[in-house]
C-alpha cells in the first residue's frame, strides 16, 4: 500500500547489469502466468487496491491507452501472480522508456491487492519479473520509477539489486529530487 503519510517525491531506481537474480518463491497453491486478453481488469483492480489509481474505471482506461496497443509485447511482459483459486491478486510488467535515442528496459506498475500483502508475493512477482527481463532484454541496466509513498516496495526492489540513483533525464524522469527523497526514506529503508 502507498503511505500517502510521507511527502511524494519521486525518485529513479537501477538495477545494474550483472547484478545477482532473486529466485522466485511462491506460497503453496500460488502461480505465476503471463497476460491474457482478459486480465486487463484484474490488472486495474489490482492498480486501484492499493492506491495508484483512484477508480478501477481510471487504471483500465490507463492500462488499455497504454498497454493494449502493443499486445503482443503485453503477452510477453506482464505477469501476474494468481492465488489458490488462479485469479490474478499481482502484477508485474517489464516494459521500456526512452533516453534520448537509447532504448531501456523499465519496470511498471508492481503490485499485490492488500488482502495479499505479507505473504511474499511482491517479493516473487519482483523476482520472476527480473529473471523474464533479462531473458527478454539481455542483463543490462534496468530501470524503474517509484516514490516515497512506496517505501515497502523500495525495500523490495533493493532486494532485488535496485539502488536508488542521482542519474537525472532517465526515460522522461527529471528526478532531480532525489536528495530529498533520500532524506525523507533514511528512517524506514536502508540508504
Amino acid at each position: 500500500m502507498l503511505d500517502k503519510s510521507l511527502p511524494y517525491i519521486d525518485l529513479i531506481m537501477k538495477r545494474p547489469a550483472g547484478a545477482a537474480l532473486m529466485e522466485p518463491r511462491l506460497p503453496d497453491g500460488y502461480s505465476i502466468r503471463h497476460f491474457i486478453p482478459g486480465d486487463e481488469v484484474y490488472w486495474a483492480e489490482i492498480e486501484a487496491s492499493v492506491g495508484e489509481f483512484n477508480r478501477e474505471m481510471d487504471a483500465l482506461l490507463y492500462f488499455q491507452k497504454t498497454f493494449l496497443p502493443c499486445v503482443k509485447e503485453l503477452e510477453r511482459r506482464c505477469l501476474f501472480v494468481c492465488n489458490t483459486e488462479d485469479v490474478p491478486v499481482g502484477t508485474f510488467t517489464i516494459w521500456w522508456a526512452y533516453t534520448g535515442k537509447r532504448r531501456d528496459p523499465w519496470v511498471h506498475w508492481v503490485a499485490v491487492r492488500p488482502e495479499f500483502q505479507k505473504q511474499g508475493l511482491g517479493k516473487a512477482a519482483i523476482a520472476s519479473g527480473m529473471k523474464l527481463a533479462c531473458e527478454i532484454e539481455g542483463d543490462r541496466d534496468m530501470y524503474l520509477h517509484t516514490q516515497t509513498w512506496s517505501w515497502q516496495a523500495i525495500r523490495l526492489y533493493q532486494e532485488a539489486g535496485f539502488c536508488i540513483t542521482d542519474e537525472t533525464g532517465l526515460g522522461g524522469h527529471t528526478n532531480d529530487n532525489h536528495q530529498q527523497a533520500l532524506a525523507v526514506l533514511k528512517q524506514y529503508i536502508s540508504l
